[in-house]
């Protein structure tokens, strides 16, 4: 076992590796602590749905402090490898990323990103005291750069781009469909392994019952944002496919450097990536859909 380095302060800024902790037991087929599971579920969506309904910047910065753990999570992922993820400008550009989003665009977001490597480059070049691989460092930060802040930011954009609550609102359910629908239907009928060697214990008939339940959760959004109805193929179907790549992309991650779980930040899920897998890879794609079908360009 990988111990933590305990640090105190400076562990936020130089993630140590991240430590495999006994799970909370599974109860029943789930393969995890159901109760613990719903309870933590159901107080995200609560404070996600309070902070977007009541009060905007509230939500905002709720996203924000989601994607800022999540950049310590997957820091703390490759430092199992002896892989340094710069932390410092990933945090700034994190920041930079969102404010864009929300106050700007995609040019601005695009630049964020380019000066926030920029930074990362000169500040790995200058830090000496780092004795791990400096090529792999900076890759690791860029794809961290991309993978988390930047994907991060369309979810931002959606929320900017209308007053309207319902296309983030509809996002987020739609998304979230994808892994409910695959965890029943898994569950229930779950036979034929997906990708056995990267999460086993995600099947075929699990995948359907993702596009059932995205396809039925997007049907219901297309008649409240008053869209026509074949979106609903194309927002269920997406969400499915491109939501379950985000599932193996960080099950791909996990299985390289020999994780269970991200962190055990939220009880009977694992970490913040553990959640937020899925809605990071479908965030751009959808912001795209939404942008085209709501007529936001």
């Amino acid at each position: 076992m990988i111990q933590r380095s305990g640090n105190g302060w400076r562990d936020l800024f130089v993630a140590p590796p991240t430590e495999n902790r006994q799970p909370l037991p599974a109860s029943g087929r789930a393969g995890r602590n159901m109760p613990a599971a719903v309870t933590s579920a159901v107080i995200l969506l609560l404070a996600l749905g309070t902070a977007l309904f009541l009060a905007r910047p509230v939500f905002l910065v709720f996203v924000a402090i989601l994607i800022l753990v999540g950049d310590w999570e997957v820091a703390g992922a490759f430092a199992r490898r002896q892989i340094t993820v710069l932390l410092p400008p990933l945090y700034l550009g994190t920041i930079a990323m969102i404010v864009a989003a929300a106050l700007g665009g995609p040019f601005w977001i695009m630049a964020a990103l380019y000066f926030g490597f920029v930074v990362a480059v000169i500040w790995r070049l200058a830090d000496s005291s780092l004795q791990t691989r400096p090529v792999m460092d900076i890759m690791a930060t860029a794809f961290a750069f991309v993978y988390l802040p930047f994907a991060g930011s369309f979810f931002v954009l959606m929320s900017a781009q209308s007053a309207d609550v319902w296309p983030i609102f509809f996002f987020v359910v739609i998304v979230a469909c994808n892994d409910l629908g695959g965890w029943l239907a898994g569950v229930l009928f779950g036979k034929h392994p997906m990708a056995p060697r990267l999460s086993p214990k995600k099947s075929w008939e699990g995948f359907a019952g993702s596009v059932l339940a995205c396809v039925g959760a997007a049907l219901v959004a297309t008649f409240v944002l008053d869209i026509s109805w074949w979106w609903c193929l194309v927002l269920g179907l997406s969400a499915a496919i491109i939501g379950t790549l985000g599932d193996l992309t960080e099950s791909l991650i996990k299985r390289e450097v020999g994780l269970k779980d991200m962190s055990d930040i939220v009880p009977g899920h694992g970490g913040v990536m553990d959640r937020l897998d899925s809605m990071l890879f479908t965030a751009p794609a959808f912001y795209f859909y939404f942008a085209l079908a709501l007529g936001w360009w």
